[in-house]
């Protein structure tokens, strides 16, 4: 289908013998094979079919790559690629198979140049998601990117998203306690002690003397689907790292909310180190996941430098730190 386009287009435009096809001339003065030739950052809008099956609207930026295996090629077809995607855009949605396709028709509209195609797309995965306490919700968006190749006849399509938490450091957090445990034993050291007048001091400054520090964070997940991965799940692993991480950054916020995602942050103290075997575990049990790399980013408060974990799943030959 995408040969038969690019023939109806270039036979629309003007006779074959009436315009050069420097492309064609396989006479090149520099010689050589290329891991890669292509385009990137193509704006292309597009309906994503999840793992349920729903549609989700997304405006994709893509690169689209096929390898260049004939060293005296000039070049590659690279409007064969432009057109393909047009075509997978036109068709209205895109799926684990139709990436197989699509990657299928850059290698047939290039036979006897490649041998491998690649194809990423890039964009904004918007969900709904609920207060924590408060009957309200609000959109959140999760930056995610698809990888797809066909290399050496093999598909394969790595998952990449980003979540966002809160991290309170478990350091600060004691440190923050033993002030206010100092600032008790001052107040009261000797005294009767007396509940209620206890609590009224508890909510005063002078009774919290001192708070922990805590950032946002960013989790960075790479996954790659097994080839029973039904599409992209990409709401299911967005889903598992908010849970175990427990202190996602919110949407809609009410004063029940904030007060809710305190008490998150004081029973949820975590290090970058905290974050990603957390992360490292829950992955390990994720159906349709044969290799993982997780990088966390705790962008410190109290740093001017961030503090970073990196873990992978340790396959051979799987992903690297």
């Amino acid at each position: 289908m995408y040969n038969e386009l690019t023939k109806q287009s270039e036979a629309a435009q003007a006779p074959a013998s009436d315009m050069p096809d420097i492309a064609a001339d396989t006479n090149s003065q520099h010689q050589g094979t290329l891991d890669w030739v292509g385009m990137s950052n193509i704006d292309m809008p597009l309906i994503l079919i999840d793992e349920l099956g729903e549609q989700h609207p997304i405006n994709a930026r893509i690169d689209a790559y096929v390898s260049l295996d004939v060293a005296d090629a000039k070049g590659i077809h690279m409007s064969r690629l432009y057109l393909a995607l047009e075509q997978l855009s036109a068709n209205g949605q895109v799926s684990l198979n139709d990436l197989k396709a699509l990657l299928q028709s850059f290698l047939t509209s290039h036979q006897g140049l490649s041998q491998r195609a690649s194809v990423a797309l890039r964009f904004d995965y918007h969900l709904r998601r609920p207060s924590l306490l408060s009957d309200n919700t609000g959109w959140k968006a999760y930056p995610v990117e698809l990888n797809a190749a066909v290399i050496d006849g093999h598909f394969h399509c790595d998952l990449s998203v980003d979540v966002t938490y809160s991290s309170t450091c478990p350091c600060s957090a004691a440190l923050a306690r033993q002030l206010i445990q100092e600032a008790f034993r001052n107040r009261f050291s000797g005294n009767k002690l007396d509940t209620e007048q206890i609590a009224e001091w508890l909510g005063t400054t002078a009774g919290i003397v001192a708070t922990p520090h805590s950032q946002r964070s960013v989790a960075e997940i790479k996954v790659r689907l097994d080839n029973q991965a039904k599409n992209f799940p990409i709401k299911a692993l967005i889903d598992s790292a908010e849970r175990v991480l427990k202190t996602p950054v919110q949407a809609a916020v009410k004063r029940e909310d904030e007060q809710e995602f305190a008490r998150l942050n004081a029973q949820n103290n975590m290090f970058c180190e905290d974050a990603a075997r957390i992360l490292k575990q829950q992955l390990n049990q994720t159906n349709h996941v044969t290799d993982f790399r997780v990088r966390v980013n705790h962008y410190e408060s109290l740093h001017a430098h961030d503090a970073v974990a990196i873990v992978t799943k340790g396959i051979a030959n799987g992903f690297q730190p």
